[in-house]
């Protein structure tokens, strides 16, 4: 642990330079070309091989050991967010209306730094390391973990284990979340459309179908869906996050666009949701005369932590940070992370990092005020190499 600790110190200021830079030069899902291109000059910097353009903008590089063995994958996101940032830091973004505020920033340059370590470290390991610096996390619809995949991401050498962390700022830094099973919830999307008839409003609303009250039942009739069809034991949310309809305040809407979520971390119960959710829309629209139209598109699954893969993680964390670093977290996050389509074709383990200066205000992931602490950043990169050793010599 202490030869590991050294290694890092010695590539620390290099790793803040790349964040700096990274967290200046934010980029949305899909469009993340500069920082693929950075990624791969890093790389390159250090004597690596990278491989461009997998997945879209996806960087990937191997670390060869002293002698064959297995591959590990150490994955890392790189796309930020369409917001404003307000933290305030020096190296604020430099990208109107675009802010690392999901903290991919520091993902990315952690997994830079474990290159370094790792890479200085190669006689000394069998094996290989894959690294994989992977775009369009935050698009469900575009997942950039299923476009790796799916250009062989996970071949040329067949990948073993991957393991995956995302900073957590309601855990302090020092303090490292990690769970058997379930780490986080099957993320899907929904659309409705609520068709109406128009009429006056005032004079005459008897002769239209008011879609807006149509959509209100809507609303309210989905959560019996979770109060009454699941079981309280198997956590599930159906939330509707936009409503847009009506075009004048005295004329009957005849059309209401409502878009949502549904979340839950059992695969049996989120087989049922599209059937359920639809018999409900059906059921109220044409009973108050109306119609509809509905699309439910599925996005991430569940985030499940191999349970040896687990120990892995588990056991580098107490060896770096002491029990009193380690915690397992009783309940899921009912976020999504695409980190999931890892994890359903091999093992895996993802944790949660503990990102919080607790002398700072505390704000949530995909705030504009959201910073990680920078000294979470050694602990985050500690335990990446720690876990990728420990699987490598089993």
């Amino acid at each position: 642990m202490s030869e590991l600790r050294g290694i890092i110190d010695k590539y620390w200021e290099q790793v803040k330079e790349h964040r700096f830079w990274l967290h200046q030069h934010p980029e949305p899902s899909g469009q993340e070309k500069e920082t693929s291109a950075y990624v791969a000059q890093v790389l390159r910097d250090m004597g690596l091989e990278p491989t461009e353009h997998v997945g879209g903008y996806g960087v990937t590089a191997l670390i060869q050991g002293a002698g064959p063995g297995k591959c590990v994958g150490l994955r890392a996101d790189m796309d930020a967010l369409q917001l404003t940032e307000s933290t305030g830091l020096a190296c604020t973004s430099l990208n109107p209306g675009m802010a690392h505020s999901c903290g991919h920033d520091t993902h990315t340059a952690m997994l830079l730094g474990a290159a370094y370590v790792l890479n200085e470290l190669k006689d000394t390991f069998n094996g290989t390391v894959k690294l994989i610096f992977q775009p369009s996390e935050e698009n469900a619809a575009d997942s950039g973990a299923k476009k790796m995949i799916a250009d062989g991401v996970l071949q040329n050498p067949t990948v073993d284990a991957v393991f995956g962390q995302h900073v957590w700022p309601t855990f302090p830094v020092g303090k490292i979340g990690v769970r058997s099973g379930p780490m986080m919830a099957a993320s899907d999307r929904f659309f409705i459309t609520v068709k109406g008839k128009s009429s006056h409003g005032g004079s005459s609303p008897e002769e239209g179908i008011d879609a807006i009250m149509i959509a209100s039942y809507v609303v309210a009739a989905l959560q019996s869906i979770v109060a009454r069809n699941v079981s309280p034991l198997k956590s599930t949310v159906i939330s509707i996050g936009t409503i847009r309809g009506g075009t004048r305040y005295n004329v009957v809407a005849d059309e209401v666009v409502l878009e949502g979520t549904c979340r839950n971390l059992d695969l049996n119960v989120r087989d049922t949701m599209p059937g359920r959710i639809e018999n409900i829309i059906k059921g109220v629209t044409e009973g108050m005369g109306g119609s509809y139209e509905f699309r439910y598109v599925p996005g991430y699954s569940p985030t499940v932590n191999d349970p040896e893969m687990y120990e892995i993680v588990r056991d580098s964390i107490v060896d770096i940070l002491g029990e009193d670093g380690l915690i397992i977290p009783e309940y899921s996050s009912l976020g999504g992370e695409d980190f999931s389509f890892y994890s359903k074709e091999v093992p895996c383990a993802f944790f949660w990092l503990g990102c919080h200066d607790e002398s700072k205000p505390l704000y949530p992931i995909h705030h504009g005020s959201f910073a990680p602490a920078e000294e979470a950043l050694p602990v985050g990169m500690e335990v990446m190499v720690s876990s990728a050793l420990k699987f490598l010599a089993k």
